[in-house]
């Protein structure tokens, strides 16, 4: 599985899906972002905006922002 998280240091929206998958025991990896919106080139590339976190899981093609619905995707999908 293949599953990666953009987040940024000290955000709490990021701390909330960083606890639920490890909660979860998913692997994941972590790409932290740059605080700036306008440098967060990557995050715009794989989701479209700039904002975090933003889970993307290669192996089901998808890619979803906003922390509450990634939390719900992992409790429902991947837990």
């Amino acid at each position: 599985m293949t599953l990666t998280l953009y987040a940024l240091d000290g955000c709490p929206y990021c701390e909330t899906v960083h606890d639920a998958l490890d909660a979860a025991g998913i692997d994941y990896e972590t790409e932290w972002v740059e605080a700036m919106h306008s440098e967060r080139n990557e995050v715009r590339r794989v989701s479209g905006q700039r904002g975090v976190p933003v889970l993307v899981d290669d192996e089901r093609g998808v890619t979803m922002a906003e922390s509450e619905n990634i939390t719900q995707y992992v409790d429902r999908t991947l837990a």
